[in-house]
């Protein structure tokens, strides 16, 4: 993992002033890094973090599959080819990020990653940038598809004219219905050329329904709203894709690199696919 400082602001375009940054409210991003077992979180993100797992204890095994799944889709779509990434809804840096997984195949591929949040640009510029100028971060909001579309960085980073992996990886969850996910899809969709990629997953009420509802008032307390979505829901998010096989799983059952202990896949509330535009 590089802990190089940024190498100059096309590669670290941050736009905010970090004093600004609210601790004294349970964060979704540092929620997530403690399921990981990540020590970028404060009392407040453990407290709120230790209810949810009190009312969901397989948020943790679910939280480690959906990244295994992570990188599990960017060493396929790398080794098959692809040298340009866009991961949008990064999250707090967590290894092996996007980048040290691609640069493990090839150097040269480029990766931009967007985030809406301050918090995340605090560990960008030592974690995601400085990669010998082949990655790139900046704040942006995947509800505003355009604003990152037509930002400067990632128009110094990728070519849009050449096949694109777009990463949504565990942030479609956290878009209400009416903002319109499926729409943002679109958009993103449209802008990307033919042989491009998307990798998607999503968080599920399919096996935990009845825990729930405590871990709804958990987020909300925590400045989010999550929402989860049925099967058909998440692979409607996939419309002017081809899903590559197995098709949308749930996330361990993405090829997986040993056979997966079912009792296990039966606690992981993530469906993940990975989809080409013809």
């Amino acid at each position: 993992m590089s802990e190089r400082e940024p190498e100059g602001a096309a590669a670290d375009d941050l736009g905010f002033a970090a004093e600004t940054i609210d601790t004294s409210r349970p964060h979704p991003a540092r929620m997530y890094d403690y399921y990981l077992g990540g020590r970028d979180n404060y009392e407040v993100d453990r407290e709120a973090a230790q209810r949810v797992i009190d009312f969901l204890p397989d948020i943790i095994p679910a939280a480690r599959a959906n990244r295994d799944f992570l990188e599990r889709a960017v060493r396929h779509l790398t080794e098959s080819g692809i040298r340009q990434i866009i991961d949008i809804g990064t999250g707090i840096p967590t290894s092996p990020n996007t980048h040290e997984i691609a640069h493990s195949v090839s150097p040269d591929i480029r990766v931009a990653y967007v985030d809406n949040d301050p918090i995340v640009a605090t560990h960008a510029g030592a974690r995601l940038t400085g990669s010998g100028g082949n990655t790139g971060f900046f704040l942006g909001d995947v509800r505003k598809p355009e604003t990152i579309l037509e930002h400067p960085t990632l128009g110094e980073l990728i070519d849009f004219e050449q096949p694109v992996a777009l990463m949504l990886v565990a942030v479609l969850h956290f878009i209400k219905d009416e903002e319109d996910p499926a729409g943002i899809v679109a958009a993103l969709r449209d802008a990307l050329p033919a042989g491009s990629h998307l990798v998607l997953s999503h968080a599920t009420a399919d096996f935990h329904a009845s825990s729930l509802p405590e871990v709804f008032k958990v987020y909300r307390n925590a400045t989010a709203t999550l929402n989860t979505r049925t099967y058909d829901e998440v692979l409607a998010f996939f419309d002017g894709f081809e899903l590559l096989d197995p098709g949308l799983v749930q996330v361990p059952l993405w090829r997986p690199t040993a056979p997966p202990d079912p009792d296990a896949v039966k606690r992981i509330g993530f469906y993940g696919a990975v989809a080409r535009k013809a």
